[in-house]
């Protein structure tokens, strides 16, 4: 008798497509997130037989249909709740949320709050585009102070919400941030959401050409980048510009961040901040660095790995059932006070 051996074969991006036609508007941010998903699912060897994506209501929340993997498109804002619930029947799922700055921080906001908090496994992706696409272009959670859309057609009065500042508020574990056209980026950071075990919440700035086309151009146009951009590495000093020329250091005397020159006339290297990932505190204020003063911090911003939810919910199962006998069920319901109906 011949035995075959079956192996798990090696998946290409491709792999990862559903055949379902992509139909978000063209030159739209998400097309590039998408790829990078498919890129990263593929580098991980992701068994898409246990990769579940589910999203809420929103341009975002097509994700699903455009991947060959289960997925579960759900309730305007409720997808961290439905996505808890899943993992906690089938801890052994890869679960990952795909959300708005509206679906995830407006009507959803109570639940993104809770499903950080608790520290779910799972992974968090809120594409931020400042605006609400899908309902053609009312302000958002994240919309600027004077944003001009059909809801505020005088500009808006309220002050925008940080994705990043509000998954600190709200006790996450991993927080980072990318950008929809920086591939080699996003796709390393995706890794590493994957790898931590517990709650991963990634922003990513994300372009919409039809409703608020160039919003991040301070930070993104090819031109600004490279002096407006601080990709920031765990253990490697914070410094940005063409050619690493500048840097960031506490502004002595205070906990400020204050931008330095390297080089002469400027300070020693040594006095640039080098990035710690699991100190929280130098995380809350890189979260808040905007331009054009400051460049916006990029990467993986906080990682603190704690227990996860499900984790600590199986544990305490089990511990409630040690030392207690399998009830018998058919006594329980023979026993002193039954009736027969005839």
């Amino acid at each position: 008798m011949t035995v075959t051996t079956i192996t798990d074969a090696e998946l290409a991006p491709k792999d990862y497509a559903s055949d379902q036609e992509v139909r978000w508007c063209p030159g739209c941010g998400d097309y590039a997130i998408l790829k990078a998903v498919q890129k990263a699912l593929a580098d991980l060897g992701a068994r898409r037989e246990r990769t579940v994506f589910v999203s809420g209501i929103g341009c975002a929340a097509r994700f699903p249909y455009y991947l060959s993997t289960y997925g579960f498109h759900t309730i305007h804002g409720r997808a961290p709740t439905i996505a808890t619930g899943m993992k906690l029947a089938n801890p052994e799922l890869d679960i990952w949320v795909v959300t708005g700055d509206g679906d995830g921080l407006s009507i959803g906001g109570n639940h993104m709050l809770h499903v950080l908090r608790r520290n779910v496994d799972l992974q968090i992706l809120l594409f931020n585009n400042e605006i609400y696409g899908l309902t053609k272009g009312q302000y958002s959670p994240t919309s600027r102070r004077g944003t001009r859309s059909p809801s505020t057609p005088q500009g808006s009065i309220e002050n925008p919400v940080s994705p990043c500042a509000f998954a600190l508020g709200a006790g996450g574990r991993f927080v980072a941030r990318a950008v929809d056209t920086q591939q080699a980026q996003m796709v390393a950071l995706l890794k590493r959401a994957r790898a931590h075990r517990g709650a991963s919440f990634v922003e990513v700035f994300q372009n919409c050409v039809v409703f608020n086309d160039g919003v991040f151009d301070s930070f993104t146009a090819k031109d600004r980048a490279p002096d407006a951009q601080l990709h920031v590495e765990h253990g490697q000093p914070l410094l940005f510009g063409p050619n690493k020329e500048r840097g960031l250091r506490l502004k002595p005397g205070t906990l400020a961040l204050e931008v330095v020159q390297l080089g002469d006339g400027g300070v020693p290297r040594d006095e640039i901040l080098v990035h710690d990932e699991t100190n929280r505190t130098l995380a809350q204020l890189l979260v808040g660095l905007e331009p054009p003063a400051f460049p916006v911090a990029l990467g993986v911003l906080y990682c603190s790995p704690a227990t996860s939810y499900e984790a600590d919910v199986y544990a305490q199962a089990r511990a409630a059932g040690l030392g207690r006998e399998v009830p018998d069920l058919g006594a329980l319901l023979t026993r002193d006070g039954t009736w027969t109906v005839e």
